[in-house]
C-alpha cells in the first residue's frame, strides 16, 4: 500500500517562494502518476501539477510558470517549488498518487498560507 507523506508548507508573503515536498513509501512500483492538488475552504479540491512515471508534467493555467513540480526518484520524493506566490494560492495542498492497484492514495495534506 503506496503511503505519502507532505511537508514544506507554512506561512509566506506574497511574492514570496516554497517548496513543497511528498515521500512515498510502500509498492511504489505501482505509481502511474503524481500530482499536487489544493484546495481552498468551500472550493473542491482541484489538480495544481502532475507527473507521469515518464516524467512528462502538467499544470494548471493559474500556476503556469510560477509552481515547478520534479521528482527525485532515489528517494522516491517528488517536489512543488512554487513561486511569486499570491493570496489565492492558499490552500491545503495535498499529494497524490495514482495507482495500478488501489486508485489514487492521499497524503495528509500541508498548509500554504501568502499574506497579502
Amino acid at each position: 500500500q503506496v503511503q505519502l507523506v507532505e511537508s514544506g508548507g507554512g506561512l509566506v508573503q506574497a511574492g514570496g517562494s516554497l517548496r513543497l515536498s511528498c515521500a512515498a513509501s510502500g509498492g511504489i512500483f505501482n505509481i502511474n502518476r503524481m500530482g499536487w492538488y489544493r484546495q481552498a475552504p468551500g472550493n473542491e479540491r482541484a489538480l495544481v501539477a502532475s507527473i507521469t512515471s515518464g516524467g512528462i508534467t502538467n499544470y494548471a493555467d493559474s500556476v503556469w510558470v510560477r509552481f515547478t513540480m520534479s521528482r527525485d526518484n532515489a528517494k522516491n520524493t517528488v517536489y512543488l517549488q512554487m513561486n511569486n506566490l499570491r493570496p489565492e494560492d492558499t490552500a491545503v495542498y495535498y499529494c497524490g498518487a495514482d495507482t495500478a492497484t488501489t486508485g489514487r492514495v492521499w497524503g495528509q495534506g500541508t498548509q500554504v498560507t501568502v499574506s497579502s
